[in-house]
């Protein structure tokens, strides 16, 4: 698998004669492995057709920017946070210069505008308009906004001309996206991260859980794969597929993964507790399926079980950075600050699991990362989006960073 496997490909095609080669763009981003929805300017309707693009992407093909069948009329805003890029290709010398003003007058613009997403232009025009100083004065203006330019190619154009202006060719723009999911910033780095629920066992049949789908650890144990790292992902069970070149270390219960944790933190550089392991298990556990007896209420005892990265941020030999989460329901910030305090961690990740866009099994998250100076908001997004901003935020500490006193 590439690195372009199961990412979020927002694929934005403009009205340029060059807009027919977006169908082999999204042709090639699916076969390596992205998932991708297409947005379709309306003069780009002219030269290439909705259906085309909805066959090879395999989803549905958006076009207006108030749409009433598209999530109560606020499809923008649902592309914008579902993908993990948005590339503009072709980039017209018209939609250059409507970035750049930072407009948001159709569908295109107004996802380019609202995504936290990174965004991409290939761009494609006639030599003499790439030339001109307006469109070279735009785009210095989206190069300073963080937005990447791929391309143009040079050589004969559909007008005649000769020069550049030519939109680079698909292969090469898929390739060029690639290269934004692999950072190195954890290059000969070892990272070990717990993802998803314990279960503690009642008996054969019965368990205390919680809600965790795992969705997080594995999008962080991704990131890491991605920046160069090798990663250990100790998992409770989940029905998530293993993200590529990560060794992953199957447990159930608290005390399994608690036990793993201790064998892999200690070769560690980087630590991160993500899963949602059970604050208690019961006493004992029955070896038979405890029968139920009309009339009979029945009390299981419970005890704690071990606080896993808090252990870890104990160990002599600890790594040189432990981060833990924080899921509360009140008083967000408060709450996250006194548990990394308490738990001796370098960071902790904050996120609000009473809100239905961020609870449990979301495919989004909206997080605060919190250490002993500092505190970053990074805002909706997807997870894997969101995975990828907390590695580039502490892969920049790693090499001055000191265990905390607690």
């Amino acid at each position: 698998m590439g690195l372009l496997h199961q990412r979020h490909i927002l694929v934005a095609i403009s009205g340029g004669i060059a807009a027919y080669k977006g169908a082999e763009l999204v042709r090639l981003l699916k076969k390596q492995g992205a998932v991708v929805r297409v947005i379709l300017s309306r003069g780009a309707k002219e030269f290439i057709t909705p259906l085309t693009l909805q066959a090879l992407s395999g989803e549905p093909t958006h076009s207006e920017l108030l749409d009433e069948t598209a999530e109560a009329g606020m499809g923008h805003i649902e592309l914008a946070r579902w993908a993990d890029l948005v590339v503009i290709a072709p980039g017209t010398a018209d939609v250059i210069a409507r970035l750049a003003q930072g407009r948001a007058d159709d569908l295109l613009t107004t996802v380019a505008l609202a995504t936290p997403a990174p965004v991409a232009v290939a761009p494609a025009m006639n030599q003499q308009m790439w030339a001109n100083e307006a469109t070279q004065d735009n785009l210095r203006q989206l190069v300073g906004r963080g937005i990447q330019i791929i391309g143009p190619d040079a050589g004969e154009q559909a007008c005649g001309d000769v020069g550049p202006g030519r939109l680079l060719e698909p292969d090469a723009i898929a390739s060029a996206l690639a290269e934004n999911f692999e950072s190195r910033l954890l290059e000969g780095k070892h990272v070990v991260i717990t993802a998803g629920p314990t279960v503690e066992a009642i008996d054969p049949v019965r368990y205390l859980s919680n809600h965790s789908s795992g969705k997080m650890g594995y999008a962080l144990a991704r990131a890491c794969a991605d920046a160069g790292a090798r990663v250990t992902l100790i998992t409770g069970p989940v029905t998530l597929t293993p993200p590529n070149r990560v060794d992953r270390v199957p447990v159930t219960s608290a005390i399994e993964m608690h036990d793993a944790a201790m064998r892999c933190a200690s070769n560690a550089d980087i630590f991160i507790g993500a899963a949602a392991v059970a604050d208690y298990r019961p006493e004992s556990s029955a070896p038979e399926k405890l029968k139920k007896t009309a009339g009979e209420n029945r009390v299981i005892s419970l005890v704690q079980n071990p606080d896993i990265v808090a252990a870890v941020a104990a160990l002599a030999q600890r790594p040189a950075l432990v981060i833990g989460f924080a899921a509360e329901t009140t008083e967000l910030i408060a709450h996250a600050r006194e548990k990394r305090h308490r738990k001796g961690l370098d960071y902790i990740v904050a996120n609000d699991v009473s809100d239905p866009e961020t609870t449990f099994g979301s495919d989004q998250n909206a997080v605060h990362l919190i250490s002993e100076h500092e505190a970053h908001y990074l805002p909706l997004a997807t997870k894997q989006v969101i995975a990828e901003r907390i590695i580039s935020l502490v892969a920049h500490h790693l090499g001055s960073t000191s265990p905390t006193s607690g």
